[in-house]
């Protein structure tokens, strides 16, 4: 702090640096100082700024000594000054202190920008209300007039901001004190308690009064030059004042000093002069501006403790731009503040649980730890950096990336590439890939430490905009210059960029434009000449059908995002040359732009070709920074220069060979284009159709799903033999990456709309390229909405390639389990319908290489032979009967292959044909003795009866008794009911076939309420009531239950009773007492039918008492009901 600081007037340095700045009285002559007033004048007096009261309307140049005083105040310590100058002069001290205030609010705004500790906004994620960031509240309050009592004394600046009432809080007034040195603010103290990482609204408000209106501020010098004027009885009776007025705070402190002074010996004896906390800052003092460590280490920490949530990862981020806006402003406190916060992330105790867990971090923290790598690497590139300063982030960078939890670069997936950052090859010296440490987020901060920017052709590069050699011949490898004399900057590109980052992120806009576009230049000078490598050796690359990966390390998704960066910059430069801040001469050639160059390099950057890297992250990290190129890309509207650009890039792409990802043989592992090239196919489509189609078709192709595809040369062996034992080597976005292609597809398909030709190319390319059934279906869907939109008439072309899709589909799933199967076929039916009857007739006539049995009767034939599918055909009688009849050849051979799921449909479709309905139930009958349930049996019977077949119904009905087994115990089961309707279209039948049927039913169920149910409901009627009905002939006569065949069901039911007594008496409880008590009622009721029925019942009873004899409490019962 100030109070800490130390001076000396003496101009005899101590033996040690002391550890306060102290002041003490001058020895010259105090004479020289009369007439020298010591009290306070305004700042606005005489000596002050030009320009009187500050009003504008006086325009006299500024005076020598404001020149010289506003310079010193900027760059010299006060210390310097005062050892540098015997004597200085009050109205120069005056000007001195005067102008080392800040001058500027955009440093205030900064350091107040957003609360990130409070309840205000930007904490809780919703609150986004700009009036109260602690700025803006400031700002309010210093123009409500609620700053009072300002007074500068010195380098010191205090006063009183109150904070108005509201309903919620009462009036507050608040003490606050400001500190400040070189035109910085260096310390802040308020009472209001503030806790937060930046400046509180009354710090603001404070300063802002001292910025705006330094003519009402009482400016007086640091206090020790005050003191210096008085004599021995006005320092006593000050002192004496100062006590009185405020003794309950200070009079221990005083009495304590008093002491240490009287002292002869006291440390406080040993120092010549005292603290003066108003005295300006000491030689060795850092001059930055003011920052609450501690407050940015709990809020780190806050924000990290809340794992994501509460808008916690909107919050860091906000601090992560709050360190970049500190380094335009090429603030040290940049460097600072993000050491803070790296030290809270390493200290994050998710680490090590996730690295303990082998689980991966979230996607979201995943992306803050980047930035933070990021960040690293922008400061140590810093071009104005200090070697010691470098040394000790290099330090601090070493120590966390040996720590065992420090996040690696490709998200917890070991990288095995070699250090690419200065693009060395690897040698035979470099060690096993198992062996090599794994890459951190802050490797390549480390490594750049490594950088430097003494290089003579770089420093010409970001220094002038005239820096060309014109009669340079571009024909080396490694020329300097283009053949327009233009610099070229060769060197490894992610790092090339890293550099215009680090000129971008520091403040120096034009030097980053500079080196930006000679990176560009360069790109696109190493494209041509791979394009012309490329032609030269062609045949022999192509006769090989197979090329390598000229780039292991691909620029998208790179974790220091080269082509990002160059866009950025471009773009920017093209909007400041616009506002007509940044001159753009001697920059660019004719007939280009910025943006022009921009676009340019986002294209060279795409197209690259690339492996996928490894790791979900990774691979996750290329997808989404090609999406956020591209939506850059899609915010710029295209023009005729523009759309010449795409042109010539669209063929450099084609023709690219081995170096391009459109080129015309690919690594099975090269990353897809299918984003790109329908960024592409969209842009150049209104242009140039040919080749927008050349791109898109080029594109479709998907070699890590082809099995015939090539390894080719990774010229990495163990890359090589990843892709043998496994189909999808390491491709964890490969759904994503699928889908793409299937949006590239579908919009080449909207776009051929009436183009026979072009939906053919495409139809091929889809059938060829696509391997998952379910974007199949979606492309096919797409056709077909596309296709029958209601504006228009069907576009039967286009119906026709819907159509030859969902057959595909139907191909690819027949023997596979796809839970949208159901949903495929229908659509299908419902696509062949607007095709034509032919299209219906035609995929009935091969169904079995389309559809499973049951799909093909129970919707394809029903479906067809709806009326609805009638009348939306406008069928006339004859086309009606042939498609019926192949909706019938259909069934009966679908019946034919599964009888158990077809027959019951097979039967419906025959109805109108009696031949085909013939053969369809002798189908079921052949079927019934082995194949089918007795459920299916019991369906179809039932279905009989309905049309008026009971014969057949009661056959079938028998064939199903055959195949069932009821046991005693299953009274609620399921094929009760039709057993009990077989039963019953037996006696309605007759006695003869009641007669047949019983047997089989004492056979098959053991059940004895099932049986006395069969039983009763026998005697209730005359058997043959059918039959009767048409005969006009009825007996009348029951039948009786002596006499077969209901003899034999009594006697099996009284069985059954008896039987399932016995088993429930075996594992009985008591709680069902009283159930079993029912049941014996009931099996009386039956044994009661019978003749001798009394008798057996009886005899049942005794028995079951004797046997049963230990159960006295059930048995009491028992003799309670049945005596």
């Amino acid at each position: 702090t100030a109070s800490q600081r130390i001076c000396r007037r003496s101009g005899i340095p101590p033996p040690q640096p002391p550890a306060k700045r102290l002041c003490c009285r001058p020895g010259y002559n105090p004479a020289c100082r009369q007439g020298q007033r010591a009290g306070g004048v305004l700042c606005g007096g005489a000596g002050s700024a030009p320009g009187g009261s500050g009003n504008g309307k006086t325009h006299n140049p500024e005076s020598l000594l404001d020149i010289a005083a506003r310079r010193v105040a900027e760059k010299w310590p006060f210390q310097r000054v005062e050892e540098r100058f015997e004597r200085i002069p009050e109205p120069v001290q005056r000007r001195i202190v005067y102008w080392s205030f800040p001058r500027s609010e955009k440093e205030i705004c900064m350091y107040s920008s957003f609360n990130a500790g409070g309840e205000e906004s930007g904490t809780s994620g919703d609150n986004n209300d700009e009036t109260q960031l602690p700025f803006l509240r400031g700002v309010t309050l210093l123009e409500g007039g609620w700053v009072d009592n300002v007074l500068q004394v010195g380098f010191h600046l205090s006063g009183t901001v109150t904070d108005p009432a509201t309903p919620s809080s009462p009036e507050l007034v608040c003490s606050v004190s400001v500190s400040f040195d070189r035109c910085k603010i260096t310390a802040v103290t308020c009472t209001c308690g503030n806790k937060d990482i930046f400046y509180c609204a009354h710090v603001v408000a404070l300063s802002l009064y001292r910025v705006r209106k330094p003519e009402q501020v009482k400016l007086h010098l640091p206090i020790s030059e005050t003191l210096f004027q008085m004599s021995r009885d006005q320092l006593q009776k000050f002192v004496q004042y100062l006590i009185s007025v405020h003794h309950t705070e200070v009079l221990p402190t005083a009495q304590k000093l008093a002491d240490e002074i009287l002292s002869q010996n006291s440390e406080i004896n040993q120092v010549h002069g005292a603290p003066d906390p108003t005295a300006g800052a000491s030689v060795d003092d850092e001059n930055c501006w003011h920052l609450d460590e501690e407050q940015v280490q709990e809020q780190v920490k806050l924000f990290l403790s809340q794992g994501g949530y509460h808008g916690s990862g909107k919050q860091l981020n906000l601090l992560f731009s709050k360190v970049r806006e500190m380094l335009k402003m090429r603030d040290s406190n940049g460097a600072r503040m993000l050491t803070l916060i790296t030290e809270q992330f390493m200290a994050d105790p998710r680490l090590a649980l996730w690295r303990q867990q082998g689980t991966t971090m979230t996607d979201k923290y995943r992306q803050l730890w980047d930035e933070l790598g990021a960040l690293w690497m922008c400061i140590v590139l810093n071009p104005h950096c200090k070697p010691e300063q470098k040394s000790s982030w290099l330090r601090q960078l070493r120590r966390w990336n040996s720590v065992d939890v420090c996040p690696w670069e490709d998200g917890n997936h070991g990288n095995e590439l070699p250090n690419l950052t200065h693009s060395l090859p690897q040698g035979a010296h470099d060690p096993p890939l198992k062996m090599r440490p794994h890459r951190t987020v802050f490797t390549r901060a480390i490594e750049a430490c490594d950088l430097h920017w003494q290089d003579r052709h770089l420093q010409h590069i970001i220094a002038s905009d005239l820096y060309a050699n014109y009669c340079y011949h571009d024909n080396q490898e490694g020329s300097l210059f283009d053949a327009r004399g233009w610099p070229l900057w060769h060197e490894h590109v992610p790092t090339a960029c890293a550099r215009v980052d680090a000129l971008r992120s520091h403040g120096y806009p034009r030097e980053a434009l500079r080196l930006a576009i000679a990176v560009v230049n360069t790109l696109r000078r190493q494209q041509q000449r791979q394009l012309e490598h490329f032609r030269r050796h062609k045949k022999e690359l192509l006769h090989k059908g197979h090329t390598s990966i000229t780039n292991m390390e691909g620029w998208v998704g790179h974790p220091l995002d080269p082509i990002g960066t160059l866009f950025s910059t471009l773009t920017e430069s093209g909007r400041v040359g616009e506002e007509g801040r940044m001159p753009v001469q001697r920059l660019l050639g004719d007939g280009e732009s910025y943006v022009a160059l921009a676009v340019e390099t986002a294209l060279i950057g795409l197209g690259q070709q690339r492996v996928m890297p490894d790791g979900l992250y990774a691979q996750e990290k290329v997808c989404r920074n090609e999406e956020q190129l591209l939506a850059k890309l899609q915010e710029v509207e295209l023009d005729d220069s523009l759309v010449k650009i795409f042109r010539k890039q669209a063929v450099f792409l084609l023709e690219g060979g081995p170096y391009s990802g459109l080129g015309e043989i690919v690594h099975r592992e090269s990353v897809p284009m299918h984003t790109f090239a329908r960024y592409l196919f969209t842009s150049l489509l209104p242009h140039d159709a040919e080749l927008a189609y050349k791109i898109a078709l080029r594109a479709m192709r998907l070699p890590v799903l082809e099995s015939t595809a090539s390894s080719g040369d990774l010229s990495r062996p163990h890359h090589i033999v990843s892709v043998v034992p496994n189909r999808y080597p390491r491709w964890f976005t490969l759904s994503h990456i699928e889908s793409q292609q299937c949006e590239l597809a579908s919009t080449m398909l909207t776009a051929a709309k009436g183009d026979s030709r072009r939906l053919e190319t495409v139809l091929e390319s889809i059938q060829k390229n696509i391997h998952s059934s379910s974007h199949i279906f979606k492309l096919a869907q797409d056709a077909f909405k596309i296709a029958t939109l209601m504006d228009s008439l069907p576009d039967i072309t286009l119906l026709k390639v819907s159509l030859e899709l969902g057959l595909q589909v139907m191909r690819i799933t027949l023997s596979t389990l796809n839970w949208r199967r159901r949903e495929m076929v229908r659509w299908l039916v419902t696509c062949a319908t607007e095709v034509g009857v032919y299209a219906l007739d035609s995929i009935m006539q091969s169904w079995f290489t389309l559809f499973t049995p049951t799909e093909a009767t129970s919707i394809v034939a029903t479906t067809v032979m709806s009326n609805s599918t009638i009348v939306r055909l406008h069928l006339d009688c004859h086309q009606q009967e042939n498609l019926a009849s192949s909706a019938r050849t259909l069934a009966l051979q679908c019946a034919m292959k599964d009888p158990q799921n077809c027959a019951l449909s097979a039967l419906t479709l025959c109805e109108k044909d009696h031949i085909a309905f013939e053969t369809a139930y002798q189908i079921v009958l052949d079927a019934a003795a082995t194949g089918m349930s007795y459920t299916q049996l019991f369906t179809i019977a039932r279905y009989m009866e309905h049309r008026g077949y009971p014969m057949r119904a009661y056959k079938l009905a028998t064939l199903a008794m055959a195949h069932l087994n009821l046991s005693y115990n299953q009274d609620t089961h399921p094929a009760i009911n039709d057993v009990l309707w077989a039963c019953a279209l037996s006696h309605s039948l007759g006695k003869n076939e009641l007669a047949a049927v019983i047997p089989l039913v004492v056979k098959s169920v053991k059940c004895a309420t099932v049986l006395s149910d069969i039983l009763r409901r026998c005697t209730l009627t005359t058997p043959g009531m059918v039959s009767a009905l048409h005969s006009r002939r009825n007996s009348g006569k029951l039948m009786s239950l002596d006499k077969a065949p209901l003899r034999q069901l009594l006697d099996a039911t009284i069985g059954a009773y008896i039987n399932t007594t016995h088993s429930r008496l075996t594992h009985i409880s008591p709680r069902h007492y009283s159930e079993f008590i029912e049941f014996l009622g009931k099996a009386r009721e039956t044994f009661m039918m019978a003749h001798d029925g009394h008798i057996q019942f009886t005899q049942f009873i005794d028995n079951l008492k004797q046997i049963y004899k230990g159960k006295k409490k059930l048995m009491m019962l028992v003799r309670e009901r049945f005596g």
